[in-house]
């Protein structure tokens, strides 16, 4: 076990979220003793003047800047200006006043949604700056991608050590089941136990079912972040996914399987479909600091719909 985490003062962006929850618990397997969670109940991260209190009371050696402002597609449709202000906003600010005030490192969270539209399968970080995010969460994408091309300028011009990972969907246990804002992978579980429950003949799912998709459980998520913070210190992007590819259709079929709904699935085309693929290459965070995602997807899902039926009865 390494000791680089044992006296560092860490503060967690985000992390009494979805994401936040599994990286506390690898940093307690760490056995950090210094971790700090601004919440959002006492920290508006929007807000310099509130930025620079939180860095004033937990004066961090290291920052994981997980928070931010997501959902789905149609969260992305409603909310495009929001969701670009208050990313970008937070994440500039962050790094500007963590590189003011010396903090040894800013790990940067970033989102496959930054990638083209139109990337060629699997996604490789070289491909990032070739062409426009898809439009409905291409806001959200691009705040995210300017903590890269601030994090690489800062590296440049004052040596700042921040860096910036990839993460591809997650999902798992305490995701987000919230309808209005919820990804795929809850949204799909939520509809299918409802249906089960009500003994309903059939659920509606958005699109054709051909966009194809890759999902990484978060607990591997959270492991991948925590290498690259401790391992990792380069200008490059670095890809965080599982890399491999389930069509939106085998996916429904999937977790209606495991959820025991038998009902139809009703496909409503009028509504969009998102990105056409998305799979990271993940070569590269690998080599870098000797990540690779753990958790089979069949097994994962099982113990996302367990704790769904459990925390909803």
């Amino acid at each position: 076990m390494s000791n680089f985490w044992e006296n560092r003062k860490i503060v967690v962006t985000g992390g009494a979220g979805f994401l936040g929850s599994y990286v506390l618990e690898g940093l307690q397997a760490r056995q950090a003793r210094y971790v700090f969670v601004p919440l959002i109940e006492e920290y508006d991260l929007t807000r310099i003047d509130d930025i620079r209190r939180m860095y004033d009371v937990m004066k961090p050696d290291l920052v994981i800047h997980l928070a931010a402002v997501v959902g789905g597609i149609g969260a992305n449709r409603e909310h495009p200006g929001e969701f670009f202000f208050k990313n970008l906003v937070m994440g500039i600010q962050l790094i500007e006043e963590a590189r003011l005030r010396a903090v040894e490192k800013v790990v940067a969270l970033g989102t496959v949604c930054a990638y083209p539209k139109f990337t060629p399968v699997p996604f490789k970080e070289d491909d990032l700056w070739n062409g426009y995010p898809e439009e409905t969460n291409a806001p959200y994408g691009l705040a995210k991608k300017m903590l890269l091309v601030q994090s690489q300028a800062y590296r440049a011009e004052y040596g700042y050590n921040s860096i910036f990972l990839l993460p591809v969907n997650l999902y798992g246990p305490r995701d987000n089941f919230d309808p209005q804002s919820s990804h795929v992978i809850p949204a799909l579980i939520k509809k299918c136990v409802e249906a089960v429950r009500s003994n309903a003949e059939e659920i509606v799912v958005w699109g054709t079912g051909n966009a194809s998709r890759e999902f990484i459980y978060a607990a591997d998520a959270a492991e991948g972040i925590l290498l690259a913070a401790e391992k990792y210190n380069e200008s490059e992007p670095v890809n965080i996914g599982a890399g491999f590819e389930i069509t939106i259709r085998d996916l429904v079929e999937k977790i209606a399987r495991l959820t025991g709904f038998k009902g139809r699935l009703v496909w409503d085309a009028t509504k969009p479909d998102g990105q056409p693929h998305r799979c990271l290459d993940t070569s590269r965070a690998w080599e870098k600091f000797g990540f690779k995602a753990k958790t089979n997807f069949d097994e994962g899902l099982k113990k996302t719909i367990e704790w769904y039926w459990n925390s909803t009865k």
